[in-house]
């Protein structure tokens, strides 16, 4: 579990691709790597993945992470070059002030910056999602203003959302540009996406519910209503 609070910006030192997916290398990461451990879990650029070997001294500190197919295909960083800054946090400590929302680091999908709109010391950002297919639906219903959303592992707040359009907008202040990649991503570069997972429990619990699975109750309380609206000759 993560926060969406970025700790570090690391860099990709070397990339090493074969049939079943690629390592990276991510230097400049000593800030991040003084209680690291083999096995340890560390969002980079907001996708959960697996410190496979590291070394505090060497290149200012440097970790290694595998990237399988399916995380290749599902975010940005298969397009990731050496030189490229990364987004990195490490998992959520007990004690950690929690300051951003749950954060899984499972990429939902990615959308594009359409627009850069600066106002003032802070940035504008609009972002839109792909026309949604089979393999990928929309997730608009998930994303409402003054809501959260993780873009790059980042914890951001959602500013403007146009279902019809497949946008919406966050708002970056100085602070944030400066500590995180997003401020410096030109107009068409892609970026992850982590919709709030609260808004998945509640469709879920609510579709269950309303189609009779262990929400009998939830159903019964709808049903009512309806005939009752229906028995006063109302149109819905």
């Amino acid at each position: 579990m993560f926060t969406g609070l970025i700790e570090h910006l690391g860099t990709v030192s070397s990339i090493a691709r074969d049939e079943g997916g690629c390592t990276l290398t991510i230097a400049n990461s000593a800030p991040i790597l003084d209680d690291c451990h083999v096995g340890d879990s560390i969002a980079v650029n907001g996708a959960c993945l697996t410190v496979t070997e590291y070394d505090k001294e060497k290149e200012g500190g440097w970790f290694k992470v595998w990237l399988a197919n399916e995380t290749l295909e599902r975010t940005d960083l298969g397009e990731r070059k050496e030189g490229d800054q990364l987004n990195l946090e490490r998992a959520m400590a007990a004690h950690t002030r929690f300051g951003g929302h749950y954060v899984q680091a499972h990429v939902d999908t990615t959308a594009n910056i359409t627009e850069r709109i600066p106002d003032g010391d802070s940035l504008r950002l609009k972002f839109q999602f792909p026309e949604p297919t089979p393999s990928r639906p929309s997730l608009m219903q998930y994303l409402i203003p003054k809501g959260y959303v993780a873009i790059d592992g980042a914890s951001l707040t959602l500013t403007a959302v146009d279902d019809a359009q497949r946008t919406f907008d966050v708002m970056l202040i100085q602070h944030t540009q400066e500590k995180i990649t997003l401020g410096k991503k030109p107009v068409g570069s892609k970026v992850n996406i982590e919709v709030d997972m609260v808004g998945k429990y509640v469709e879920k619990s609510v579709a269950a519910a309303l189609g009779g699975s262990g929400g009998g109750a939830v159903r019964a309380v709808v049903e009512r209503v309806v005939e009752e609206v229906i028995g006063r000759g109302r149109v819905i």
